[in-house]
């Protein structure tokens, strides 16, 4: 399959880099802190969706503030302990696009953001975080956002995630969906495309798009 597109719009956990080992034990230690109890804890789903989101269906409201200061102070501070790492086929592609041709697109925090892709070497031109939007995905914001700061349409961008929500935030937008298997199983992903991960795709540029190419 070819898919044809202007700009490549990548969601970062799970998609560029895990972060998997990371998360669990910081929002392990988060919910301890905050008396959270385990078992209400495993019922609330934690990738690709802000931590404003999650605190929120956790703790009483006059509490988020300080629960999401404190679970972004746990992660950012973390990095440097592991457990993030690139994805296969995460520096082929990027290495192989022109800076302004592509963005990520994450839940995150700035500040985490940077962390985590600094850690393995990506330094986007373009980021879109969670303190950009005030609606993050599903809903298409942050996506459209990616795509009005790179200055191309919505349908001329791909998009590329590993969750429900990203792609349902990318299809929303209007964009061409490629899902990659690498936390969810392919029939929980409903995209134009479906990969196990990067490594399985392959770009090439011309002045006017990029071409690329994957097997379903």
């Amino acid at each position: 399959m070819k898919i044809h597109a202007e700009a490549l719009l990548f969601d970062n956990d799970g998609t560029l880099v895990s972060s998997l080992e990371s998360v669990h034990r910081c929002w392990t230690r988060w919910a301890e802190e905050f008396g959270i109890t385990p078992e209400a804890f495993a019922r609330v789903e934690l990738h690709g969706r802000t931590a404003v989101e999650i605190a929120a269906e956790l703790l009483p409201g006059d509490v988020v503030p300080a629960a999401v200061a404190r679970i972004e102070d746990l992660e950012v501070s973390d990095v440097p302990n592991g457990g993030v790492y690139l994805l296969p086929g995460t520096t082929a592609l990027l290495d192989s696009l022109p800076a302004d041709r592509w963005a990520v697109v994450t839940s995150a925090t700035r500040r985490l953001a940077e962390a985590r892709l600094a850690a393995v070497g990506i330094l986007p031109k373009t980021l879109i975080a969670a303190d950009d939007v005030t609606r993050g995905k599903p809903d298409p914001e942050p996506y459209l956002l990616a795509a009005r700061q790179l200055g191309v349409d919505p349908s001329r961008c791909v998009v590329f995630e590993d969750a429900p929500a990203g792609l349902r935030a990318g299809r929303a937008a209007g964009m061409t969906t490629v899902a990659l298997t690498t936390t969810h199983q392919a029939h929980e992903l409903d995209a134009d495309l479906v990969v196990e991960n990067l490594s399985a795709l392959s770009a090439l540029v011309t002045a006017e798009n990029v071409e690329i190419s994957g097997r379903s």
